[in-house]
């Protein structure tokens, strides 16, 4: 399978469920809670690929990852109105989405984002500089060190969460499934289930690229001296964004070349938290996601597959 096309292809877990992204289509797959398979499939295309102008290295990335926490809460909404479905009945809440609803997703994003760049990198910013260090290059480092450490803190608190493992594990199927494709196998549960759940291309490994590249990148900045220095480094989180995007593309290259696995290591590793195995009922979910975002019959095994709606 060609680069191109193992890239149009990517996914996340959400809750009960997986969220996967074909070349023009979206499509989620929760499981609920009588059993059945709720799909929800969409038609996508990229913007960096409806607007050619957008589609430039380092550029692009900073763009597509923006459209990622777009998708990405997205479905994560929409897994968690699956989830409280049976709740809702017993309440006699038939209400469908408002209005309201999408300017709320717009606002949690917007939240999502401030609360990520103030926690990852303006506090390790303000806690670097209690330590009175002279030299920029030692401040970057330490700061960037710093940054390291709060990330690695937080995926293994996060980790710790019953429900949070319940994701992981469906995380492992979401990457489980994109090998069995990527191999050319057919797309069913027992395809998938010999493969590791840790892919060179997984969203962790992308995480902790940034973190890596903010170092290098807020090198090239020295030490902040005040305020508006602190700001301007925040307006370099999209670069860092861009050329990270760029870096996670070609680390799907070095996965082919054993030399090069060593440089991709530490974003497996990592994985070895974010990822759990998961059971054929969850391996189910992810290739029901997987076909339909493929545009084929999403029907895998026993479970019944109910089509929520088709977006314009």
């Amino acid at each position: 399978m060609s680069e191109q096309e193992s890239m149009a292809v990517g996914g996340q877990a959400v809750i009960e469920g997986v969220m996967m992204r074909g070349a023009d289509r979206i499509a989620i797959a929760v499981r609920k809670p009588n059993g059945n398979i709720a799909l929800k499939t969409s038609p996508f295309i990229s913007i960096v690929k409806r607007l050619k102008f957008l589609n430039i290295p380092v550029f692009r990335g900073a763009v597509i990852l923006i459209e990622t926490l777009f998708l990405g809460v997205r479905a994560l909404s929409f897994s968690g109105d699956v989830a409280m479905e049976e709740e809702k009945k017993a309440k006699g809440d038939t209400r469908g989405k408002s209005k309201w609803d999408d300017l709320w997703m717009g606002v949690t994003i917007l939240f999502s984002l401030a609360l990520g760049i103030a926690f990852f990198f303006y506090l390790p910013l303000v806690l670097t500089d209690l330590l009175e260090l002279e030299t920029g290059w030692g401040f970057n480092l330490v700061d960037g060190l710093i940054r390291l450490i709060f990330f690695l803190a937080y995926i293994y608190l996060i980790s710790l969460w019953k429900d949070i493992r319940r994701v992981f594990e469906y995380h492992g199927a979401e990457h489980k499934s994109i090998f069995a494709y990527e191999d050319h196998l057919e797309l069913v549960p027992a395809s998938a289930r010999p493969f590791k759940t840790l892919h060179p291309r997984c969203g962790t490994s992308f995480l902790l690229i940034v973190m890596v590249v903010s170092i290098l990148v807020f090198m090239f900045l020295g030490k902040p001296e005040t305020i508006s220095d602190r700001l301007i480094r925040i307006a370099f989180v999209p670069l860092i964004g861009g050329i990270s995007y760029e870096v996670i593309k070609l680390s799907a290259r070095a996965y082919k070349y054993r030399f090069l696995r060593f440089f991709i290591l530490p974003g497996l590793w990592l994985q070895k938290i974010t990822t759990q195995e998961p059971d054929d009922t969850q391996l189910e979910v992810a290739m029901v996601a997987l076909k339909s975002a493929l545009g084929m019959d999403p029907h895998v095994g026993p479970s019944l597959v109910e089509p929520v709606s088709i977006e314009a």
